[in-house]
Parts: structure tokens; sequence; C-alpha cells
């Protein structure tokens, strides 16, 4: 790892448990103290992060710049919201947009009209990357290297959660789920609740993330799964054909590169320093 790349992972620090840290926070992830306190100079100057009382630091304001950017110019995010809205007033149903990057899976973007559901979901949240529908959804199209590495560093994960006791199993439970072009998962993430999704490419059809309706058992099974899945699918195929037009509307660019999972075990990542 770089010194860039050391001093960016103490991002990685922040979490739904640690909302703010110290000094003492990066030096215990393996930096000398002399390093953490420059690590931590630079990221304040930049406005990534903003100290506050009792020698702790937060997130900074340059993240709320930057995420206004986002929903601006991601194109997940433009070519969805439209259609989501749409579909969610027409069927008065709960929607979710969700990304992924690294080996986390979010949620990008919420519709939820159906108030009887708690909204447990939030933009930014991130969710399991091995259960419900936006994960799996998301899984079972990613490419056979990526799926090896992570079959080989979160086995015991993909195991627990009934995707396969072996690469075989996994692989082919993935392929299962990438010909039906949809999943369907129940009370995985949330009890009562049951996720149907299905996948968002770009426009060299490279899996973006996965569009979700989110309802209680006693409507999909009133509502039927045949329709639901029917409309999921609809939705994503709009959402995904809005990207491919805007894609053809830019300027002839060069490839970009497929989103990586990283496929490193916690105990084997290197440290700051």
């Amino acid at each position: 790892m770089s010194s860039l790349d050391k001093m960016l992972k103490v991002l990685d620090l922040f979490g739904e448990e640690r909302m703010s840290i110290q000094l003492e926070d990066v030096q215990a992830a393996g930096a000398s103290r002399a390093t953490a306190y420059r690590y931590i100079q630079s990221l304040c100057d930049s406005g990534l992060l903003a100290p506050t009382t009792g020698g702790s630091y937060v997130l900074g304001p340059r993240i709320i710049e930057l995420d206004r950017l986002v929903r601006r110019a991601d194109p997940l995010l433009t070519r969805a919201g439209a259609p989501m809205r749409d579909v969610s007033a027409r069927l008065g149903i709960n929607v979710m947009l969700c990304s992924y990057y690294g080996d986390k899976v979010m949620c990008a973007d919420i519709v939820w009209p159906e108030r009887s559901v708690p909204e447990y979901y939030e933009r930014g949240r991130p969710m399991p990357m091995f259960r419900g529908a936006m994960a799996k959804t998301i899984l079972a199209h990613l490419t056979p290297y990526q799926l090896r590495n992570i079959m080989l560093w979160h086995g015991e994960l993909v195991r627990e959660a009934g995707l396969g006791e072996n690469w075989e199993q996994f692989r082919s439970n993935m392929s299962r789920l990438r010909r039906d072009g949809y999943c369907v998962t129940r009370g995985e993430v949330i009890p009562d609740l049951v996720g149907i999704g299905a996948p968002v490419f770009d426009a060299e059809r490279r899996i973006l993330g996965s569009v979700v309706f989110a309802v209680r058992e006693s409507r999909f099974q009133s509502a039927g799964k045949e329709d639901l899945v029917s409309e999921i699918k609809q939705l994503a195929a709009r959402i995904t054909s809005a990207i491919a037009g805007e894609a053809g509307d830019r300027p002839a660019q060069r490839a970009a590169r497929p989103r990586k999972i990283r496929t490193l075990a916690p105990e084997d990542a290197s440290p700051v320093e």
C-alpha cells in the first residue's frame, strides 16, 4: 500500500458504531503518532475530516459537497430516480436502489410510501454482502474471477448465507440467479420483509447495482410473486436502458474498468502506517 492508500484508510475507521475518531484510533490501526497526526492534518486540510471537541475528529464538509456531485453525476442515481418514483406511486410500493463498492452493498436511493413498513433502509447505509435480494442480485452478476476470490476469502460467510458449501455450489447458485434475472428473499435482513430484486447494468452490460421492492410477507402473498417479479424486471430494464441512452449521448470515451470487490481477508489487510 502506498502512503496515500494508508492515509485514506483512516476513513475506514468510521462506521455505524464509531462516528468520531481520535489520534489514538489511527495509532491503534498501525501508524506512529507522528504519521497519524500527519494523516489527520492532511484529511482536515482537504475537508474530509473536521476537528470537534475533546480532540476528536468527524467526517468533514467536503464529503457533503462530494455527495451533491454524486447525486448530480452518477448515472445510476440520475437515471433511476424518475422510473423508481413512477412505479412506486403506481403500485404504492417501497423501492430501493442499491450500489456496491469494495465488499459492501449499500442503499443509494429510496422511495418509501408504505409507511407500515419501518424505514430501516436509508441512503448510504451498508447492508450485508451475502443476504437479501439487493446483495444477491449484485453477487450473481459479478465476474467468475470476482466470485472465485469471494469464495476464497469469504467462504465461511458464503456458507452461512446458504449460498454454497464449496466453489462449485456457489458458482451454480449464482448462475441460477443470473439466468432467472431476479432474486426473491424472505426475512433475510428484516423479519417479515420480502425483497424482490433485479439487476441494473451499464451500457456495456456490467453490473452497476440492483433495484428492489421491499414488501411485507402478507402483501407478497396477496399481490402474487409473478406480478411483482414482472414489475421489478421491467423497472430494472427501464433504468438500464436509460443509463445506456445517457452513455450513447456522450462522446466516445475509453471503457471504464469494472468495479472491484475487495478480496483480502480482514486479518491479511495491511495496517495504517
